[in-house]
């Protein structure tokens, strides 16, 4: 039951394992993707070399074809490490989506666990209470409702001479009411 509510240590403890490993794989895919980054760059730098010796030294024709092989050469390479890279960073996506997949489900867990030990503590009240206690106790609510508003009503009734004034206004207010109603009447007719 406590395990329930709290949460299972050692799940818990294996899910942050794996998030932790998750985690540590990224930054180990990050750092061989700078490396490959970098590598590329050097093999167009070591291209552009090649271009540049061959124009600068007016370099026979021979010398001239192993640099063009050379700088085609360096252009591959860099585009085998480009290929790594974009392969690198799919397995970040996959490694992103694996952690966040992971997440997700330890929060489904936590809640499905949290509403199943709602219901039981739910469960455990009903059991406590019994549908004609509730039922007595309703009718015994609106007895006392009852009696209060008739003491209520006793006390705010006027006595003596406040209710033969009270009397007074409504029956003034009836008449006022009334001859409003027939001089409206007669602004009508015209």
């Amino acid at each position: 039951m406590l395990a329930r509510f709290f949460g299972n240590p050692k799940q818990e403890a294996n899910v942050l394992t794996t998030l932790d490993k998750l985690n540590e794989t990224l930054d180990m895919l990050a750092k061989k993707e700078n490396v490959l980054l970098k590598k590329a760059d050097a093999e167009v730098q070591r291209a552009k070399e090649f271009t540049k010796a061959k124009n600068k030294r007016g370099i026979l024709d021979r010398i001239y074809s192993q640099a063009l092989l050379r700088k085609c050469l360096g252009l591959l390479i860099k585009l085998l490490y480009e290929q790594q890279v974009e392969q690198l960073g799919n397995f970040q996506l996959r490694i992103h989506d694996q952690m966040m997949t992971l997440e997700g489900a330890k929060a489904t867990t936590e809640t499905v666990d949290a509403l199943i030990t709602g219901a039981q503590t739910m469960k455990e009240m009903q059991k406590a209470m019994n549908i004609d206690d509730v039922d007595k106790t309703m009718d015994e609510i609106n007895e006392q409702t009852e009696n209060i508003k008739q003491i209520q009503e006793a006390l705010s009734t006027p006595i003596g001479a406040a209710a033969d004034l009270m009397r007074y206004c409504f029956k003034w207010l009836f008449d006022l009411h009334s001859q409003s109603i027939l001089f409206l009447k007669s602004l009508n007719k015209f």
